[in-house]
């Protein structure tokens, strides 16, 4: 199958190498390499994503503003098929995209240093911040409701309802504790209708493995742009400190592990900022503990709510899976919140 879409995009020599990626999590990734060239070549996952297109057109909106506007800036666009296609569909098997292989780049699993979290901050930061002249509602929405706060809020609420009894019974402490979170959701509530914050062009997903660095572990680029749409700053700040400043992820059994890292905290901070602070309202840069507060919580809620509908989202690898990755989640929140002060003296 592969060979096939190669051959739609002219690539047809022998040998090909083809090395399946593991680092995505939603779409299916290769590593080719062909006469003496190397590319990704992705499969979309159209169970999540439900019009590939609309990424397609995402994406090259961008890349046509930055052409004419900051070309120096460093994107990377998807190579178009001989019959001048960014996206491929073929027919029972799909929708597939190639991309040029960045040459001496590397990603990374997991932040290993305060260093690599202010380059990953900064490239977030700067990806915004060249493309803050484009109009953000003109970009198709890939997920509906993907970082709604209000949205998972509501569901939570149903799932309380309608959820299976005897889990609602057995994370009655946890249920307790999203519940006297809920101011979370409410200061969500209040910055949707603050003109005060902005809608930009979001990344949406901004773990470390979606920046690429160089040999010398500098920041050299985004990618992975199927999650870019209009959203908040929290969103882009708030992912990196969910998944930045603990040393642990939200697999960990042992919440003993979990820590909130003040120097990664100052990391994303000041790496963010050196690109989007003069972009930044004061409203907003008042917010950017908050963005923290918002992402983990946002993700507790998720991972309990699926623990009492059954796992029906994210599946489970054993027994009361959703269960412990919520627990974790609301013990790094609990260590966030335990630091707001000695954390937001930072920003001063």
């Amino acid at each position: 199958m592969i060979d096939e879409v190669l051959k739609k995009y002219g690539l047809e020599k022998e040998p090909v190498t083809i090395l399946p990626l593991t680092q995505g999590l939603i779409n299916t990734t290769w590593k080719v390499s062909v006469d003496g060239s190397s590319y990704i070549l992705q499969k979309i996952n159209d169970q999540v994503f439900k019009r590939p297109v609309d990424i397609t057109e995402n994406i090259s909106l961008l890349a046509e503003y930055l052409q004419k506007n900051d070309p120096e800036y460093f994107f990377v666009a998807p190579i178009k098929t001989i019959d001048q296609l960014s996206l491929l569909y073929i027919k029972e098997h799909g929708n597939y995209r190639l991309f040029p292989f960045v040459k001496e780049s590397h990603a990374k699993e997991a932040v290993g240093t305060q260093e690599q979290a202010y380059e990953a901050a900064r490239q977030f930061g700067k990806f915004t911040k060249v493309l803050s002249g484009v109009d953000a509602s003109k970009l198709k929405t890939t997920i509906p409701s993907f970082h709604d706060l209000t949205l998972r809020y509501t569901q939570f609420q149903e799932a309380l309802k309608t959820g299976n009894t005897e889990r609602i019974a057995q994370a009655k402490n946890y249920i307790e504790q999203v519940q006297q979170f809920s101011w979370i959701a409410e200061k969500f509530e209040q910055i949707k209708t603050n003109p005060e914050f902005k809608l930009r062009v979001t990344h949406h997903d901004t773990k470390i493995s979606n920046v690429l660095f160089d040999k010398n572990d500098k920041g050299i680029c985004v990618i992975d742009l199927d999650t870019v749409m209009p959203g908040y700053f929290i969103s882009d700040v708030g992912d990196m400190m969910r998944t930045y400043l603990s040393p642990v992820n939200e697999e960990e059994k042992d919440f003993e592990k979990i820590e909130v890292r003040n120097d990664f905290y100052k990391a994303i901070m000041e790496g963010y900022l050196s690109e989007m602070d003069s972009e930044l309202t004061n409203s907003e840069k008042e917010s950017f503990f908050y963005a923290g507060t918002f992402m983990i919580y946002m993700q507790a809620l998720r991972f309990l709510t699926d623990y009492l509908n059954d796992d029906k989202y994210y599946g489970e690898k054993y027994p009361g899976h959703n269960l412990i990755r919520a627990g974790n989640q609301l013990v790094l929140l609990q260590r966030l919140i335990e630091k707001e002060d000695s954390l937001t003296s930072l920003n001063k």
